[in-house]
């Protein structure tokens, strides 16, 4: 049992390597995201989505519209590092994306379908790809090179990290 709530399902570790399992695993659980997420939120009315995950945190509703916002990026530098040679990457302010109106107040269904349709683009380009391709790297301003078994490790982890926010929050408030 995780004790902070920040951090239901643990911080991330970056692996040292990613063996073909992995791989599989990561792109398993990026599927599963989509699923879990409108799953997470199924049946919840404006109120509590509009409740902190906890004191100090964003609402679910901001949480759900990150996802397909941070997804995005994600794959957008998953493309750029397919077609460029370590192109570098742009960082984005995450914190002030979810103070804007829409993240504030627009209605989930809008992200939950986001969310699926572009996973589902981002899925139908992995799995087609070579063992080797995921060895190709791009360059982010603050974590340097990422190879893109990382970049994919870090969005397995990244969807159920919000999920299990939302999942934890719903427990502790005996909502489901």
């Amino acid at each position: 049992m995780i004790d902070d709530p920040r951090y239901p399902v643990g911080k991330f570790l970056k692996p040292n390597s990613v063996s073909l399992e992995q791989l599989e695993q990561y792109i398993q659980e990026i599927s599963m995201a989509p699923g879990q997420l409108r799953e997470a939120v199924r049946g919840l009315d404006d109120p509590r989505l509009d409740t902190p995950y906890r004191q100090g945190g964003w609402t679910v509703r901001q949480v759900v519209h990150h996802l397909p916002d941070s997804h995005a990026n994600a794959y957008v530098r998953f493309k750029l590092a397919l077609t460029e040679h370590e192109p570098l990457v742009r960082t984005y302010e995450e914190k002030l994306w979810a103070e804007l109106p829409e993240a504030k107040s627009a209605p989930v269904e809008i992200s939950l379908a986001l969310l699926e349709a572009l996973h589902a683009r981002w899925l139908s380009c992995i799995r087609g790809l070579s063992p080797e391709a995921f060895k190709r790297t791009y360059r982010h301003p603050v974590s340097g090179l990422t190879s893109l078994n990382e970049l994919l490790a870090l969005y397995s982890w990244h969807g159920r990290h919000h999920v299990a926010q939302i999942t934890s929050l719903c427990r502790r408030n005996g909502w489901k």
